[in-house]
């Protein structure tokens, strides 16, 4: 057992309604420029009443970026352009015999082509192509990625609704630490479709103007689609691979308060318990922590419990800290791994991002996120939070070399 050695980031990518790759999306963030709109790909009822944050491309143009067929579900195209652009910014081309590794979250699997066959079916019970279900469950879209990345040696598949990117990437640090991997690529993808929006709308949390989290105001989340992985490495791979790591991952932790199936404990149990136990793993002091990047959904009881497990844990003095959902949307399955990819860059590059759409500081808290894009800041440690459904909690912690 190697449980004592360090996890290594390496590189990222990521795919989102700002961006299709890292550059995009940083050009974004540092242009205050969000991806909600009106939904353009996704077909519903809803489309001029509640905007998504949708990733600009159809399935035939992002089948030709993945290099795969365009009938498979759009969850796995999403991912495998996104983890490509994670090895190739790694300067990874093969894993040279050494043990790698695909986690990969999702939490609609390729229910964006089963929705489209049960249109039909439920029509007439001769119609539909049984091709659209193939892909369903959540492992498929994992296996298409895997096959397409070259990975062998561990597979697997993390659904945890919200948290579900976070908990796939400390699975992965475990492994590493553990000595049962050398290199993990892990993170998320997740494609929006009729039956999350639904779904999510039927629970009243949607807003139907472009959501502003952690604002007394808010009123709800905005949903979006999208991918992002990291890839980690063991220090074996590191020598081998010739790497150059941008971060450690240096802490991490899941917790559940089990207070209700989809609303999060008022008292932020939960995710209090989530950023200590990150804390405790890293052996970081909470003054240490230079930017959070905060669950923020933007609805009413998200941001209030997550608010409260922050002052309870840094008060009086508070890191800075934003929602980078304001500009991606919720992404769900794909929202750990795609701001894990933010968080690296804090890091790397320096930056701080705004928290989109905030004017009025929550009467609740006795801090404000931050409204602007700052570039050239010293970011030691980043802390991310990720709390999904059914109270599970993970929060990560990224820290500079």
């Amino acid at each position: 057992m190697q449980t004592g050695s360090k996890v290594y980031i390496a590189g990222a990518g990521i795919i989102s309604a700002i961006g299709n790759n890292i550059a995009q999306c940083i050009a974004a963030l540092e242009n205050s420029n969000a991806g909600i709109g009106e939904m353009q790909q996704l077909t519903s009822v809803h489309k001029k009443t509640l905007p998504v944050a949708e990733v600009k491309a159809s399935n035939k143009i992002l089948a030709e970026w993945a290099q795969l067929p365009a009938n498979i579900t759009r969850t796995a195209l999403l991912g495998t352009i996104a983890a490509r652009e994670t090895l190739h910014n790694a300067g990874i081309r093969n894993f040279n015999g050494l043990r790698a590794g695909l986690l990969s979250a999702n939490s609609v699997g390729g229910m964006d082509k089963t929705e489209d066959f049960y249109a039909l079916f439920l029509k007439d019970n001769t119609a539909g192509r049984l091709r659209n279900v193939i892909n369903h469950e959540c492992g498929s879209a994992t296996k298409i990625m895997a096959n397409a990345l070259g990975i062998k040696d561990f597979i697997t598949t993390v659904s945890t609704a919200c948290s579900s990117s976070a908990n796939a990437i400390f699975f992965g640090a475990r492994l590493i630490k553990n000595n049962i991997l050398d290199v993990v690529v892990a993170g998320g993808a997740d494609a929006l479709t009729r039956f999350t929006l639904n779904g999510f709308n039927s629970l009243m949390i949607l807003d139907n103007e472009a959501c502003k989290p952690f604002d007394e105001n808010r009123k709800g989340l905005n949903l979006g689609e999208g991918a992002g992985y990291i890839v980690m490495l063991s220090e074996k791979a590191l020598q081998v691979l010739n790497a150059q790591p941008v971060c450690t991952l240096s802490g991490y932790c899941n917790a559940n308060d089990a207070y209700h199936q989809t609303a999060s404990s008022p008292s932020g149990t939960g995710s209090f318990l989530a950023m200590k136990g990150a804390l405790q793993k890293s052996g970081l002091q909470p003054s240490a922590i230079d930017y959070i990047n905060l669950h923020g959904t933007g609805t009413k009881n998200n941001d209030v419990s997550e608010g409260t497990a922050i002052k309870e844990i840094f008060d009086p003095h508070y890191p800075k800290m934003s929602s980078t959902k304001s500009f991606t949307g919720h992404t769900l399955g794909a929202s750990g791994g795609i701001e894990a990819v933010f968080s690296m860059l804090a890091i790397q590059r320096g930056f701080i991002y705004p928290n989109l759409r905030f004017t009025t500081q929550m009467k609740e808290l006795p801090f404000m996120p931050e409204t602007t894009f700052a570039k050239g800041v010293e970011v030691n440690h980043v802390l991310s939070n990720s709390f999904g459904f059914g109270g599970n909690c993970s929060s990560l912690i990224f820290s500079k070399i």
